[in-house]
């Protein structure tokens, strides 16, 4: 039988399949194809279009939902919000494969996110804070039984950007997307030589500790919580980069 769907299907053997996916689905987002409100078609819908799996097909609206592009009404399906601009500034997750790269990454969300955990301590209502303890709770679920953690991680830190009150840290946050995450790209765990579980609950005691100070209102603690979080996070990795270049020297 003959396929007379016009979507492009997906290339092989380059980037990831779902990274291939959420090009594509992007790309119809910006050219109009999907507008916003618009319900995006069904997860098997989008396997048999496109020639990948249902676990392609999830990462990729996990990613999508992350870089605030839809979002998914439990029971009813997802949905795309607003089109994000052709011209704006984006850094591409597939450019970030390296130890530098993810070490670039940090350096830039330290200038931000410091500044933007304070902003938030002082300013959050209590809907917002809210928001931010549900990110959370579902970052720690998801760390808890060992799922996919890079959208509810995104979620938190995007969350503390949205209750400064100023759309820039928001919308430099969400371009940047899940790329900030060093967990999109490497496992960190592994390259600092730590135990996953340790890993993983020293990273939920670190946003626990930003969380309570932006809960307090306690600006200058929310900035020392946020700075520890990062600079913890950067002097893991830098450490790994250093002993991956002297093994390859």
């Amino acid at each position: 039988m003959e396929n007379h769907n016009d979507v492009p299907r997906l290339p092989r053997k380059r980037r990831s399949l779902a990274q291939e996916l959420v090009t594509v689905l992007s790309e119809q987002i910006r050219d109009g194809m999907l507008k916003r409100g618009d319900k995006l078609p069904t997860e098997s819908a989008i396997m048999e279009a496109h020639g990948v799996s249902r676990t392609v097909v999830r990462e990729a609206i996990s990613r999508l939902q992350a870089a605030g592009q839809v979002e998914t009404r439990h029971g009813i399906g997802t949905f795309v919000l607003d089109t994000p601009s052709p011209s704006g500034f984006r850094i591409d997750p597939a450019t970030v494969v390296t130890l530098r790269d993810v070490l670039a990454i940090l350096e830039l969300r330290i200038s931000l996110e410091v500044e933007s955990a304070g902003l938030a301590a002082q300013r959050r209502s209590a809907e917002q804070l809210g928001a931010m303890r549900a990110a959370l709770d579902a970052l720690n679920e998801n760390t808890a039984r060992n799922g996919d953690a890079v959208a509810s991680d995104f979620q938190f830190h995007l969350q503390i950007a949205l209750s400064t009150g100023n759309r820039y840290f928001t919308d430099i946050m969400t371009h940047l997307g899940t790329s900030i995450i060093p967990r999109t790209r490497l496992n960190s765990a592994r390259l600092a030589h730590d135990d996953q579980q340790q890993y993983m609950n020293r990273l939920n005691r670190e946003h626990e500790e930003i969380y309570q100070a932006i809960a307090r209102q306690d600006s200058e603690a929310a900035r020392a919580a946020m700075r520890l979080h990062l600079t913890n996070s950067r002097e893991r990795l830098r450490h790994a980069h250093e002993e991956a270049e002297a093994q390859r020297g």
